[in-house]
């Protein structure tokens, strides 16, 4: 994890524990840690691999609560998709674009320079945007030459 996105994640969720007068345990900063260890989006099957990896075990309860308390402080961000619930590391990249197969739900990340400038340029009434992200769905090359092959095939017969 990156020294500098380490620190301000770490300093984000102390100071919310401390606001909210929660505690400050081992587990909920093991589980921020690992998080952004991972790269790209990963599932909590991945995540709990992962702490265990690193000999640190907690439970699914523990594992749950805190994911959901790692969203709600922005620094976690989930994605519903076909394949299921897919997280991500939210402050290591904070203007995104994921491209979206509908036919098997593979989803990759787009780095679109045209796309975050349009969105920065975007003048947001009252409203302060700290990041984004955009989705755009569509079929990938290796679902679109399947359905190709489908349609050769059932014009010959």
């Amino acid at each position: 994890m990156d020294d500098v996105v380490t620190a301000k994640v770490k300093k984000i969720l102390t100071e919310y524990l401390e606001q909210n007068h929660m505690r400050k345990t081992p587990e909920r900063y093991a589980i921020l840690e690992s998080a952004y260890s991972l790269s790209g989006h990963f599932s909590l099957e991945q995540l709990k691999d992962k702490l265990e990896e690193n000999n640190f075990l907690v439970s699914k309860a523990t594992l749950y609560n805190t994911i959901n308390l790692l969203q709600a402080i922005r620094v976690i961000v989930r994605h519903n998709l076909k394949d299921g619930t897919k997280y991500e590391a939210s402050l290591r990249n904070l203007n995104h674009c994921h491209q979206i197969c509908t036919m098997c739900g593979k989803m990759r990340e787009v780095n679109s320079p045209i796309i975050v400038d349009a969105v920065n340029k975007a003048r947001l009434k009252r409203f302060q945007r700290d990041s984004f992200s955009v989705y755009i769905y569509g079929v990938c090359s290796t679902c679109h030459a399947k359905i190709t092959r489908q349609k050769a095939k059932s014009k010959k017969k």
